[in-house]
């Protein structure tokens, strides 16, 4: 069985119930998640040996954003124990021409303020196939740049793949920042995943012909997109989440991806979405093609598996991704009709 590591931060999710706004609500509901955190959770409902790595304060609270892994099977035996704080983000839900709003409260977290000997990566990758991180993490501080690049120099001496989602935040690192660390770390890395905008902000690489906001993508540009990031840093394949946004609501959803080797691209189909919550929708891709890579998928069933995975995930509530592999594949064959299970 393949195992995987995915490393960065577990957060407390706190959000208004159903679509209220911050400022009208009193009550507020109590989930965890995190980006590296939900990807776990999604190879290991497939049923791989999926590993998470972080630091977390050895209180209650620490105890249960573990436990929150743990019932799910992900292995947490390597997560660092200390600190003082679990970071939390606030999440408010859109609603029809009304965006999602994110606000981050993570400052001083336990894995923020994490060192470079917190983690025995050595030891941690003794076995494994493949690590995973993302962009968010390494914008957490310089120390925790230092920490994903001996990640990823210790998964490489290993024999590991390594995959990242670029997943650019303005709101915890400026883009010259986000540059300058991505273009070490990227140097390590196998298999990049963006979106419309990631290769935009961290790296100045824009699809042409494309408006977001309008919901108007351009596949050639992509393509381009994905052909310029192989090129400058040698990545094996590329990714590229595609989101046209009509509203909170309805989003169209589908995905290319690119192998440099063969020079092929494929874009799978395209999902007309009504979105429950959109939260974790990135991540979900993720692990449904890292499942796909590492069960030997050819590039055109690979991102299908990946963008039906993620259009489930629009469907259920959190940040964690709880289909199965049987639930992909059947939407992914062509059957989303939604008809009751008997």
């Amino acid at each position: 069985m393949a195992k995987i590591v995915t490393f960065g931060e577990l957060m407390i999710r706190l959000q208004p119930y159903n679509y209220e706004r911050f400022v009208q609500a009193d009550h507020l509901e109590f989930s965890f998640g995190g980006g590296e955190a939900n990807v776990a959770v999604s190879l290991a409902n497939y049923g791989l040996d999926a590993a998470f790595v972080t630091k977390l304060p050895a209180h209650a609270i620490g105890q249960a954003a573990v436990n929150s892994l743990r019932r799910y099977g992900v292995d947490t035996s390597m997560i660092v124990r200390g600190g003082d704080r679990v970071g939390i983000y606030f999440n408010e839900k859109g609603a029809a021409q009304r965006g999602s709003v994110c606000i981050y409260d993570r400052a001083h977290s336990a894995i923020q303020e994490a060192a470079t000997t917190d983690f025995n990566w050595g030891t941690i990758f003794e076995g494994v196939d493949w690590f995973h991180f993302t962009g968010i993490t390494p914008a957490l501080g310089p120390n925790v740049v230092d920490i994903c690049r001996e990640a990823c120099k210790a998964a490489k001496a290993k024999g590991g793949k390594i995959s990242c989602d670029l997943n650019y935040r303005g709101k915890l690192w400026t883009r010259d920042q986000a540059r300058e660390a991505m273009t070490d770390l990227c140097q390590y890395v196998d298999v990049c995943i963006s979106n419309e905008e990631d290769a935009k902000d961290v790296f100045g690489i824009e699809a042409e012909a494309t408006d977001i906001t309008a919901g108007s993508l351009n596949h050639e540009g992509y393509k381009s997109v994905a052909k310029q990031l192989a090129g400058r840093f040698g990545f094996e394949k590329v990714a590229i989440t595609l989101r046209e946004s009509h509203s909170a609501f309805d989003n169209g959803w589908s995905a290319m991806l690119y192998d440099a080797a063969s020079g092929e691209y494929c874009f799978s189909k395209k999902y007309d979405l009504h979105i429950i919550d959109r939260v974790g929708g990135g991540d979900s891709f993720g692990g449904g093609l890292i499942y796909s890579l590492l069960t030997g998928k050819n590039t055109q069933a690979a991102v299908e598996f990946a963008v039906a995975a993620s259009a489930l995930k629009h469907s259920i509530e959190g940040d964690y991704n709880m289909v199965t592999v049987a639930e992909v594949k059947k939407l992914a064959g062509g059957d989303g009709s939604g008809r009751i299970q008997r």
